[in-house]
């Protein structure tokens, strides 16, 4: 297995995202902004859905790996750093997810 990271990628977004490329795709969703970044995010997350709730195996790694990837362009765009995320998910292991929800104060 590679030693290839969830901050790799993130890092590559965002020297794509900057870079002006014309061929580059990255390029072109910073370019459209977040409403198209969040759009395809989005796409993606149905896409995914689909293929779980399918049982495709090989459609629903193709797809997880598109929808990480549009995530961290939503992110890229919204200046929030993967880095804030993650220590937002390692503040939630320190209590049960039951107390951690119950905790939140909006709804889901």
């Amino acid at each position: 297995m590679s030693g290839f990271s969830l901050d790799e990628l993130e890092k590559i977004v965002a020297e794509r995202g900057r870079s002006g490329d014309s061929g580059s795709w990255t390029a072109k969703l910073f370019a459209g902004g977040m409403d198209r970044a969040a759009k395809k995010f989005g796409e993606e997350a149905v896409e995914t859905v689909i293929a779980a709730v399918g049982g495709d195996r090989k459609a629903l790694v193709s797809e997880s790996a598109d929808l990480l990837y549009h995530w961290l362009v939503v992110l890229a765009l919204a200046g929030v750093p993967l880095s804030e995320v993650i220590a937002e998910l390692e503040r939630r292991t320190a209590q049960s997810g039951v107390a951690e929800k119950a905790s939140r104060s909006e709804p889901g």
